[in-house]
């Protein structure tokens, strides 16, 4: 499954364009999703030097990313080269979604129940939509 991620607000505190203090169980549950096969995609609006910063931060804590601000490359070349300004994942995590972010614990929990069905992964896999 691919997961996009949010940094600021998501991974740690707001406190952009500083980087702030990482929300608790944050670096181990991205660790952990990363151990268990996921495809995680740092989904940010920091650029440049900000977002340098940023993907050093997640490294030195042992987050390694699919892909930054981007698609994943089979993604792309799945889809003859074009690479659409959103990123393609099954799921998101973002502070700014609908609802307040629950704390890592329970994303962790969520993530495992929204396992993919048979028709995401065809849809990811192969562009099959059904009908």
């Amino acid at each position: 499954m691919i997961i996009a991620v949010d940094f600021d607000g998501t991974i740690v505190r707001d406190a952009y364009p500083e980087i702030g203090e990482a929300y608790p169980g944050a670096v181990e549950t991205l660790r952990q999703l990363k151990k268990e096969g996921y495809c995680l995609i740092l989904w940010t609006c920091r650029t440049g030097l900000d977002l340098a910063k940023a993907v050093a931060w997640c490294a030195e804590r042992g987050i390694r990313f699919d892909a930054i601000n981007s698609n994943l490359r089979y993604m792309v070349q799945k889809y003859n080269g074009s690479d659409p300004r959103k990123v393609g994942a099954l799921l998101y995590i973002d502070d700014r979604s609908l609802y307040k972010l629950p704390d890592w614990d329970e994303i962790y929990r969520l993530v495992h129940e929204r396992l993919p069905t048979d028709d995401e992964l065809l849809d990811m896999e192969y562009g099959y939509q059904k009908n």
